[in-house]
């Protein structure tokens, strides 16, 4: 991960509502919410939500499907995954063992490719 989509993906969980939208969109796993579900669940203006996710989307933390007349967003967990990877690389000057472990998702194929 290249510093500048550090800072864009860092840059776009900095505030409430976007945080809140990613950490529900984790927690609902790669099947994703629709858009509705996510603003009933935490009470934002569709308008207002469509502003967030495009935030997401800009920095690579969400895709977007169409399900019908739904529009169903999910996290990418590769990016987060290696957003965590790039935040914990060389922890503890190389010495991984003095570090606290991070809790990650599994990672996905396409890192595995990348750190390969």
């Amino acid at each position: 991960m290249e510093q500048t989509d550090a800072v864009a993906a860092l840059a776009a969980l900095a505030q409430d509502n976007r945080l809140d939208v990613y950490r529900l969109l984790v927690q609902a796993g790669p099947d994703g919410l629709p858009a509705g579900a996510i603003a009933d669940k935490l009470g934002l203006a569709p308008n207002t939500l469509t502003f967030h996710f495009d935030r997401l989307r800009a920095a690579g933390l969400v895709d977007v499907r169409r399900d019908g007349r739904s529009m169903i967003y999910s996290a990418r967990f590769d990016t987060m995954n290696t957003l965590i990877g790039y935040l914990t690389d060389n922890c503890c000057g190389g010495n991984p063992a003095q570090c606290a472990p991070a809790k990650a998702c599994k990672p996905s194929a396409k890192r595995l490719k990348q750190s390969a």
